[in-house]
């Protein structure tokens, strides 16, 4: 069987990380068998679309390395649904009603399929399903006809999709039924839920899109690192692998049947540990192109011996700049008391290294009894950071004592 998948989003929002953990499922399954990988865009329902949506979907597929074989818009297909909605009609498995269309749907037996998650049978009753729309009013076709018209035309193979769609596929198989066609391979996959462990992930709960964390300076390479392992465990438990090796690895039947929890500080971690792995050319370009709108940012990146302070410390690229540049803040009087005095000692150093610098630290610390914390506020404006000395020897005198004149 040739290894046919798609994604099929509604553009009435921006999918979050959960949903594109699913198309990263697809996506893989496709690679791993050497198939083809159709981007979808089901856009029926005229009333919800979200003006950007759709650019905003196909950015984000882009940025996550996801490249579609082909693309498909519903709403440019019209004719096919009707077409085939009619077929039904004149078969008496459909009858007209107020202008819509709606499927007979047949009232003994029962619908089941086996599932390529956990190759377990799912069977619903057919007399607990109701007669349902197929083609609305105005023309266009309802969720069920358009998805199983094209993912019969597209050939799909599998379809690959949350496990809250599990009450639509009996509709599914029903139509693939009317119209004598061989349903796809079903593959339920079950939701990733919130941090909490309860709710299912979602946007209503704050659940963030790709581009969310893209602006939050985390690695495109991170995150569908980490967002493969949301349901799936690799061979001998592995966390990090490359695009190659998930490819080479990725199986249907390897999916778990129980909800993956997702954990923003795992995903944290995981993109220090992808930070740290890059040389320090390639992370220089990634700040570049991140930064490219902070001068003072682009400048401290001219200094590799900064960078070698920070990429140890890094979970994100935001963190470069909290780590290297300063912060607006007002000094007590006696702060400033002694930040003259620290900068009057900073002055005397003839040979700038981070031993004369902490030599001169230590005075200032002795003389008015106070801990590092103040120092770091003195130069940052914050109480924490790099390791004073060594920052302001790379650094540099003049630049050092220009931030706190």
């Amino acid at each position: 069987m040739s290894v046919i998948v798609r994604f099929a989003p509604s553009p009435t929002g921006i999918p979050h990380v959960g949903g594109m953990r699913t198309v990263l499922f697809n996506y893989f399954f496709a690679k791993a068998g050497f198939g083809k990988f159709i981007l979808r865009i089901e856009d029926t329902d005229q009333a919800r679309k979200v003006e950007g949506a759709v650019e905003a979907i196909e950015e984000s597929l882009m940025w996550l390395g996801v490249a579609w074989d082909e693309y498909e818009v519903q709403s440019k297909r019209l004719s096919h649904y009707k077409k085939y909605a009619e077929e039904l009609v004149l078969q008496g498995k459909a009858r007209e009603d107020d202008g819509a269309i709606r499927f007979n749907v047949p009232k003994e037996g029962a619908t089941s399929w086996i599932d390529a998650v956990g190759n377990k049978k799912i069977e619903f009753l057919n007399s607990e399903i109701e007669d349902f729309i197929i083609l609305k009013k105005d023309g266009f076709p309802t969720y069920h006809l358009a998805n199983v018209v094209d993912d019969h035309l597209m050939n799909i193979s599998h379809v690959i999709r949350g496990d809250d769609w599990i009450p639509s596929a009996p509709k599914h198989i029903m139509l693939y039924q009317a119209f004598g066609w061989e349903p796809p391979v079903f593959a339920h996959v079950p939701n990733v839920l919130g941090s909490e462990g309860r709710k299912k992930l979602s946007k209503r709960h704050g659940a963030k899109s790709a581009l969310d964390y893209k602006k939050e300076g985390i690695l495109s390479d991170a995150l569908v690192n980490y967002l493969m392992l949301l349901g799936w465990t690799p061979k001998n438990d592995r966390e990090i692998l490359t695009t190659s090796e998930i490819i080479q690895e990725f199986k249907l039947e390897d999916i778990h049947t129980a909800p993956a929890i997702f954990d923003e500080r795992k995903l944290l971690w995981m993109n220090g540990e992808y930070i740290r792995a890059k040389s320090d050319e390639d992370l220089i370009n990634l700040l570049k192109e991140f930064n490219k709108d902070e001068k003072e940012v682009l400048k401290i990146l001219e200094n590799r011996q900064i960078l070698s302070l920070t990429k140890t410390r890094m979970n994100t690229l935001v963190d470069f700049k909290k780590l290297v540049t300063s912060e607006t803040t007002n000094l007590s009087g006696e702060e400033n008391k002694i930040r003259e005095s620290l900068l009057a000692e900073l002055e005397q150093v003839s040979s700038w290294n981070k031993d004369e610098i902490f030599s001169v630290f230590k005075i200032i610390l002795d003389k008015y009894q106070i801990r590092m914390p103040v120092l770091y506020k003195i130069f940052t404006g914050k109480e924490t950071g790099l390791p004073l000395p060594d920052f302001l020897e790379a650094l540099g005198k003049d630049v050092s004592l220009a931030r706190i004149r």
